[in-house]
């Protein structure tokens, strides 16, 4: 691996999603946001009222009006979840010793101390078994089940530790009975629905029959939304290749995953994931923690940005701050870190390697079988390698073609010529894309032009520089990519 540059590298390629809080909807720190890198405004639905996530999607579009850049909206539901109750008299914890027994208790009046808790998850004595693990508060205390008996759960505590109020609860290596999706999840995606958010990530997905229960909730595929899957637990990683396949992106969840399987595993996990999603060519989200050291401090830590960069050099197409800008002392100086940090290591990505590497195993993957529209934008991909271009343009409806193309992770930007808003935005978690938002598809060469020049405005091609253009010849037609041409910017 080259440590210099093997392109002259003007745009990032991954985009950047921002969990937004009450400390960084103001359309001002937005533009902020914006103007660092932010391509993704995530709204966390575990947290925050509607007319709470109502104020931020109008700030963002208010933020996009001024500036003219586009940003998406993407809803993070709540999801399934299991929690501990409250504790008794009003405590905020309580220590858990090492070595004493624990009672975990269907019984909701029952509230907690340091030998006993209820849970919400009424089958959890049916769901674990003697010798299984229960881990609270994000793994922070382990409890070892020893018997269940009458809807209770007897355990050891495995380690020492303050149980809080209202704790979520994680049982690795178990199937739960729950359901895909909650009331409180129904409510919120039809808000979202109503509100034209572009993405919906679902938690704790965990079989394909997940994803289609949401995509089937009202309104949400005539709204176009695309549905990334939230991978969280083991069952979710052994239906990884059905819940790919059914989904439109993916979120490699590293926090709760991190809980439910072994530690040390996270990261193969996480590589796995990201491989095939890129041989899949759907966008994959890589998040939690990224930059945590952020929250508090003007510097991540150097573990912090060399798992930035490992992500980038795996192939993700989006990194993800959560806490950083939601809640952090510091969210605009983490999106510039998380930029440079991307920025650097794109650069010295060997591209013609990388495609040549992908293009094999893409292949062998679809048995040699791939559609016109994609061997057209394979083919982009590698005209513009061997040209040296240094824009390809899409003139795509749907943003299908933009998938293609970014799928074979080309050196130079993807410019998106689109009419429908809603394509512009969704593009925005492919690597390497970003749109041009016009009123008709008609008249190719026209818009071959338009994207020139709005490319030189830019600064992402220059006068006399090549650039490869995929369209389809039928005019209008959404899916009729078949069309390949090179133009030089005047």
């Amino acid at each position: 691996m080259s440590f210099t540059s093997t392109v002259e590298h003007r745009a990032i390629k991954t985009h950047i999603v921002c969990t937004i809080g009450p400390d960084t909807k103001a359309v001002e720190k937005l533009l902020e946001l914006k103007r660092a890198g932010m391509s993704v405004a995530r709204m966390n639905f575990s947290h925050g009222s509607h007319p709470f996530h109502q104020s931020i999607i109008e700030n963002v579009r208010e933020a996009v009006s001024i500036d003219g850049i586009y940003c998406a909206l993407m809803l993070d539901t709540k999801g399934p979840e299991i929690r501990t109750g409250k504790l008794l008299g009003d405590k905020k914890s309580v220590t858990l010793t090492k070595g004493t027994k624990f009672l975990f208790t269907n019984d909701q009046s029952v509230l907690g101390d340091e030998t006993k808790v209820n849970t919400t998850y009424e089958k959890l004595p049916k769901t674990v078994k003697p010798g299984d693990t229960i881990l609270v508060d994000d793994g922070l205390i382990s409890f070892k089940v020893e018997k269940c008996i009458d809807g209770e759960v007897y355990t050891e505590v495995l380690n020492t530790g303050n149980l809080g109020n209202i704790k979520g609860v994680n049982l690795p290596g178990v199937v739960v009975d729950l359901p895909a999706v909650t009331e409180k999840d129904k409510e919120d995606i039809a808000f979202g629905v109503r509100m034209g958010v572009d993405f919906i990530a679902a938690s704790f997905i965990r079989t394909a029959a997940n994803v289609d229960e949401i995509r089937n909730l009202p309104g949400v595929a005539d709204a176009g939304i695309k549905i990334i899957s939230k991978i969280e637990s083991e069952e979710g990683l052994d239906n990884f290749t059905a819940i790919l396949k059914v989904s439109d992106g993916i979120m490699v969840a590293r926090g709760d995953l991190g809980v439910e399987i072994p530690i040390e595993k996270v990261a193969n996990a996480q590589k796995m994931m990201i491989r095939e999603c890129n041989y899949a060519g759907k966008p994959v989200i890589t998040a939690t923690q990224m930059l945590d050291s952020m929250i508090n401090f003007p510097r991540p830590t150097r573990a912090e940005a060399t798992d930035v960069s490992n992500a980038v050099f795996d192939g993700t197409d989006c990194v993800m701050l959560s806490g950083e800008t939601a809640s952090g002392k510091y969210p605009v100086e983490a999106v510039k870190t998380m930029h440079r940090i991307c920025l650097e290591t794109e650069r010295v990505i060997e591209y013609r390697t990388l495609y040549t590497s992908l293009r094999k195993r893409i292949l062998a993957k679809q048995n040699g079988n791939i559609s016109v529209s994609e061997s057209i934008c394979s083919s982009a991909v590698k005209t513009s390698w061997d040209l040296r271009a240094s824009l390809i343009v899409v003139i795509s409806e749907s943003g299908n073609t933009v998938r293609f193309v970014s799928k074979y992770r080309p050196h130079c930007p993807i410019l998106c010529v689109t009419c429908l808003p809603l394509t512009a935005r969704q593009v925005l978690i492919s690597r390497s894309a970003f749109p041009l938002l016009v009123d008709s598809m008609l008249g190719t060469e026209q818009l071959i032009q338009k994207a020139i020049a709005y490319a030189k405005s830019l600064g992402l091609v220059k006068a006399g520089e090549l650039v490869v253009t995929t369209s389809g010849v039928i005019e209008g037609t959404s899916g009729s990519t078949n069309l390949l041409k090179v133009s030089k910017a005047n």
